[in-house]
């Protein structure tokens, strides 16, 4: 069994930065992929990027590519978001999920195991 739990959601204004830290327990096996999904209120829950755990492959929303940075510290088992140029709607609540085994990272429905999520709210 897998535990996330993700931190560092806050308030910023637009252009600022933050980032997310999501915090693994449990026994992550070579083939485990790691990824961020966000959601706004009244809103799907939408893809923003994700890690192979090991390789390190990546892979990005391109609403968010060239803007956030994903990453991963596979010694401390944690899983890194680091978010600038921040916009408006980039507004939601941020969720650290994780799979053992995925063809297509993008697919918030093959994942198995999600934390409870991190809100961020970016003003104009």
């Amino acid at each position: 069994q897998v535990q996330l739990e993700e931190s560092g959601g806050e308030s910023v204004q637009a252009g600022g930065s933050l980032r997310l830290t999501c915090a693994a327990s449990g026994r992550l096996f070579g083939s485990f992929t790691m990824g961020w999904f966000r959601q706004a209120p009244g809103q799907e829950r939408e893809f923003v990027a994700a890690i192979r755990w090991i390789g390190g492959d990546t892979y990005y929303s391109p609403s968010v590519k060239g803007r956030f940075i994903i990453s991963r510290d596979t010694g401390k088992k944690t899983m890194f978001l680091e978010m600038n140029a921040l916009k408006p709607e980039d507004t939601a609540k941020y969720y650290c999920a994780g799979v053992q085994e995925v063809a297509r990272p993008q697919l918030h429905c093959a994942y198995e195991y999600w934390g409870r999520g991190t809100r961020v709210t970016v003003s104009s």
